[in-house]
């Protein structure tokens, strides 16, 4: 239900968590009606949000519910395309123990902390479809009075 009420177009394009670990998250998207392009494959924004939510997944894993609060954003994102997607496209972020450390040090040093985050998108035979790079920054979130 989470992304059917925050992420409609990511639940609608059929990217679904297929496992999160500590140390890893895997997703994936399928090649269907709406998540197509023009030219019989799937759209790169759709094979982006299942690598996006690859990375983001293990952010919100290991922010939920912390004291202090920590807040965190994407400030970068680069990708690469390698091959048409016309399957199901698993990417795989193995950058947990990563975002953990991350996470911590923005905490401990209450600044926020930079971290680049690979996921690589792989046909159902293996091969390479796309590879993203994430730059999440993750920071403790500052009590704000008044009214903003």
């Amino acid at each position: 239900m989470y992304l059917f009420s925050k992420l409609p177009s990511a639940y609608f394009a059929g990217v679904r968590v297929k496992d999160i670990s500590e140390e890893k998250c895997i997703v994936t998207v399928p090649y269907k009606w709406f998540s197509q392009n023009p030219f019989r494959s799937t759209y790169f924004a759709c094979l982006a949000m299942a690598a996006e939510m690859s990375t983001g997944a293990l952010g919100m894993m290991y922010i939920f519910k912390r004291e202090p609060k920590v807040s965190m954003l994407i400030i970068d994102m680069k990708g690469e395309f390698f091959k048409k997607a016309t399957g199901i496209t698993t990417f795989v972020c193995k950058d947990g123990i990563a975002v953990r450390d991350a996470v911590a040090t923005a905490i401990e040093t209450n600044e926020s902390n930079i971290i680049t985050l690979r996921s690589i998108g792989t046909s159902e035979s293996g091969e390479i479809i796309a590879e993203f790079l994430f730059t999440w920054s993750f920071k403790v979130s500052r009590k704000r009075s008044g009214k903003y």
